[in-house]
Parts: C-alpha cells; sequence; structure tokens
C-alpha cells in the first residue's frame, strides 16, 4: 500500500487540525501534485468540527499545571484520536467522496504543553513538547495510513518544533514580485515573512503571541459562558482599549525576544487571561472594553513584531491573514491602522482558504513525509537542519 501511495502522480490527503484556540477540529481534503517545494496543491473540501463548551474546558484543564493529572491526559489521547477518526469520515461523507477515495490521514494533534528551551530554574524540564490525539487510534479507526507528531523531529534536530506552517505557507504564497508576510492568527498568532523572488532560507518566521487566545477567554469568561469567541469583533467594537493596560500587556518579555521563537497556552493561557481580567476589572473597565483592550494587544503584538523583525530586514507589500481571527473585522483594522503602510487581506485574495490553510499544511507535510522530503523549515524552528517530520501509524 505504502508502495502504491508513492507510485501515484498525485494523492488524496486529509490534513487535520485542532490548535491553540481549542475551537475544534479542522479537515481538509486535499490533493497533492508532486512534492516538495514544487507540490501543487488543491483543496478539494474542507470541514469543521467544533468542540462544545465542556470538552473545550477539559483541554484546558489538561493545559495548565495546577489541575492537569496524568490520569486525564491518558484517556484525552485516546478519546480525542476518536474524535479526529469521526471528523475525518464526515469530511469525506460531506465531500461526497468515500474513504476508498482517501491516500493518507495526516494530524497535527492537540498540544497540551510545549517547552520550546530548556528551563534555566529546572534541569529537569528540558526542551519537548506534547501533542495527543493516539496515531494508531486514529489509524485503526479510520482504515488509513496516518501521519502525525510532526514537531518532536524539529526539535531533535535544535528545533524549537514550532511554527510549522511557514513551510507551506512559502508553497502557497511566496510571489515572484512582492515581500508578503503570511499572518495566522489563531489561538497564537504566528507570522511567515517571505521576500519577493525568496529561497526558503530567506523567510522570517514566528510566533507574534497571543492571537485570539485571550479575546476567546474574555468572551467566555464575561459573558458567563454563553459565548465562546467574539464574532466579527462587534464586542470590541463597542469598546475602547486601554492604552495603559495595552503597554503593561506589551512589557511581556516574549515580545523583545528575537526569533526564532515560539509560544502558547504555557505564557498566554487561562490564567494569564483570568489575571488580567481582574486587574481590568478593579480599574473600572467594562466589559466591551477589556475585549477591546485584549484585542488591541494582539494587534500591536503583531504589528511590532513586524517593525521589530521583520520590516528592517526586507520589503513587504501585503500581509495576508488566516485563522479564525481573520473573521474578527476589529482586529483586522486595528492592524491595519498600526501598519498603515501595508495592505491587510485575508488569504481569500490569493485564493486559499483562511479557515483551511492550517490543516492544508498538515496535508503537505504528510505527502512530503511518505516521499522522505524534508518538510520543516529551519529559519522558521532553528532547528540546525531539514528534517523529515512525523510519525506513521498502519492500519493494518
Amino acid at each position: 500500500m505504502l508502495r502504491d501511495l508513492l507510485n501515484q502522480p498525485s494523492r488524496m490527503v486529509v490534513g487535520l487540525m485542532s490548535g491553540t484556540s481549542l475551537d475544534g477540529v479542522d479537515a481538509a481534503i486535499v490533493r497533492i501534485t508532486g512534492s516538495g517545494l514544487d507540490s501543487k496543491v488543491e483543496l478539494v473540501h474542507f470541514y469543521s468540527e467544533p468542540y462544545d463548551d465542556a470538552l473545550r474546558e477539559q483541554i484546558k484543564d489538561l493545559c495548565s499545571v495546577e489541575r492537569s493529572d496524568v490520569a486525564h491526559i491518558c484517556a484525552m489521547n485516546f478519546s480525542i484520536a476518536d474524535r479526529f477518526a469521526g471528523a475525518v469520515r464526515r469530511a469525506v461523507e460531506s465531500a461526497g467522496l468515500t474513504m476508498d477515495d482517501i491516500d493518507l490521514v495526516s494530524s497535527h494533534g492537540q498540544t497540551i504543553w510545549h517547552i520550546p528551551e530548556n528551563d534555566a530554574d529546572d534541569a529537569t524540564l528540558v526542551r519537548s513538547t506534547l501533542q495527543i490525539g493516539d496515531l494508531s487510534v486514529l489509524a485503526k479507526a479510520t482504515g488509513k495510513p496516518v501521519v502525525g507528531d510532526y514537531r518532536t523531529a524539529d526539535m531533535a534536530v535544535g528545533g524549537q518544533g514550532a511554527p510549522l506552517v511557514p513551510y507551506a505557507d512559502f508553497i502557497l504564497c511566496r510571489r515572484e514580485t512582492k515581500g508578503v508576510i503570511a499572518q495566522n492568527i489563531g489561538g497564537i498568532g504566528n507570522c511567515s515573512a517571505i521576500p519577493a523572488a525568496a529561497q526558503p532560507e530567506q523567510v522570517i518566521a514566528f510566533d507574534t503571541g497571543p492571537g485570539n487566545m485571550l479575546i476567546d477567554q474574555a468572551v467566555y469568561t464575561l459573558s458567563k459562558g454563553a459565548r465562546s469567541y467574539d464574532e466579527g469583533g462587534a464586542w470590541a467594537a463597542a469598546g475602547t482599549p486601554s492604552a495603559s493596560f495595552v503597554e503593561q500587556l506589551m512589557s511581556h518579555p516574549y515580545f523583545s525576544r528575537k526569533p526564532a521563537k515560539t509560544t502558547g497556552r504555557e505564557l498566554f493561557g487561562k490564567a494569564y487571561a483570568l489575571d488580567w481580567i481582574g486587574r481590568m476589572q478593579q480599574a473600572g473597565l467594562s466589559d466591551a472594553d477589556i475585549v477591546a483592550t485584549f484585542t488591541a494587544f494582539t494587534a500591536h503584538s503583531i504589528a511590532q513584531s513586524y517593525r521589530d523583525f521583520v520590516l528592517p530586514a526586507m520589503a513587504i507589500h501585503d500581509v495576508f491573514v488566516s485563522g479564525g481571527g481573520a473573521h474578527n473585522q476589529t482586529l483586522l483594522a486595528m492592524i491595519g491602522e498600526l501598519l498603515p503602510g501595508l495592505r491587510i487581506e485575508t488569504t481569500e485574495a490569493i485564493g486559499i482558504s483562511s479557515d483551511a490553510k492550517e490543516a492544508v499544511a498538515f496535508a503537505i507535510f504528510a505527502n512530503n513525509f511518505v516521499q522522505g522530503i524534508p518538510n520543516n523549515l529551519p529559519s522558521a524552528t532553528g532547528a540546525s537542519t531539514s528534517t523529515v517530520m512525523g510519525k506513521l501509524a498502519l492500519p493494518w
């Protein structure tokens, strides 16, 4: 079966993405012709299955040192793999296809904890990462070979295991005559800055900081669970950002660190959000002002990252936004105001679904994996070399 995969001119791959925003699992059915940086990528169908509030809060607990425990991590590793498998089957059915049409499944998994650098205060906390959603469970449940657990291979050669999507951004977004930034705004924001006619080693990529994570937590907390995100940025638009609090939030040491760098719920998770919500409430900010302040914080973190680490190094014309943040018109407007020299658009402007892009990226990674072609970008992760990321689970 694997030999047949190698001999095919193209492969139909289901890419699965469940990110730090904990919105749910995205499934992109992708036809890929060729391999490596010359891959031709066609999105056949996109399907998204949201998490309910109870599951979202359970996963948040697993991402917390205070509330997590080994038994629940062990159980969720299997149960979320079953959920991923169901999403694959329902994505294929909704596309009017059958599982016989699918060659391969690729899963990012659900990140529980990420340690991009050795802890200076605790020698036992070495560079490491943990994504759950067991690959064997997923392979047996779908009847298809599954590739996943990508980040560990990059870390094994000195990288931070993230951001990974810049490799796919290079394939999908590179332009011959204009420098562009592909900015994903999921739970965490990450950017891929690609100069005109770039070579892979010229890409500057890193996590810009929190994306929707703090906004979503504020909305969920302040609405007492009635809402899980700020639809269209409407709540933020009704408030006024606190310049003082934005300045305090921007003083976090993460933003002054030079790339390569990556972050997640370890720094900007639920506890961080609740602490700042409490401070803002004590200062008399309204609920709308708090949501607006977190939205402005995300916008400022993105804009400042560009000014510090990208624009001094290359000319940029366009910023193409993907992820859930691409639907937040207030956030996009704030970014545009902070970067008046750049054109801010969603990736739909270049024919790429802003919702599907990250799931498409993981389909690309699996296509490279089965052909033994490196699928990381050392300039993004800080790895010492290109390497083939991923592990394979077989269904038989």
